[in-house]
């Protein structure tokens, strides 16, 4: 078993997060970006979209998209439940998954290429959209805040895949200067909780 990732990318290490909770260990290939190694032949056999991370299976089985992923490991070995286990934990933690993913993760990533300039080579940045991108990263934080205020994590009492989606966008976000201040105060109680956990090393 193979995990295609870069270390960078917030992506590819919020599998690795998902995976060091798990305790489960998986042969990882680092993909250089910048370098263009997704963009080769070889890798876009494995993945035509040409992004990390790609798992890829002893038996030569494809799955890409890190959510995906996640849930395959979760299906494979189950605790810690980091998905749910009820219908309505399950609900819950994907609607803040999916919070997280659209409110924060793209918005911070769509402001990382367009204002960072690291893929210029391979696309046109558009610096207004970039910039208009990262102040709906902190709508979503103003927002967060809020929810924060009387909930431990995203989902609830549990610490769940809508934390770590969370946490590593909000690593990552520094690379553009997307950080908290004194308005965010209960994601800033929340970040120093979740950012102790051992995985967030991974």
């Amino acid at each position: 078993m193979k995990l295609y990732d870069t270390t960078m990318a917030p992506n590819a290490r919020r599998v690795r997060m998902f995976l060091a909770e798990k305790d489960i260990n998986v042969d990882c290939i680092d993909i250089d970006l910048q370098k263009g190694d997704n963009l080769t032949a070889e890798f876009r056999a494995k993945n035509p979209f040409a992004k990390v991370p790609v798992l890829e299976l002893d038996d030569g089985t494809i799955i890409s998209e890190s959510v995906a992923i996640c849930r395959y490991f979760e299906e494979t070995q189950p605790e810690p439940v980091l998905l749910g286990t009820t219908a309505l934990e399950k609900a819950n933690i994907e609607m803040w998954q999916r919070r997280a993913e659209f409110g924060f993760l793209l918005p911070t990533g769509m402001s990382f290429q367009h204002c960072s300039g690291f893929f210029k080579d391979r696309m046109t940045p558009n610096q207004a959209w970039g910039e208009d991108c990262k102040k709906s990263a902190y709508g979503y934080l103003k927002l967060l805040n809020q929810h924060l205020s009387n909930s431990t994590y995203l989902a609830g009492d549990h610490f769940s895949i809508a934390d770590i989606t969370m946490l590593t966008t909000l690593d990552f976000g520094r690379v553009i200067d997307i950080r908290l201040n004194d308005k965010h105060e209960h994601v800033q109680r929340w970040y120093d909780l979740v950012s102790q956990r051992p995985s967030a090393k991974a």
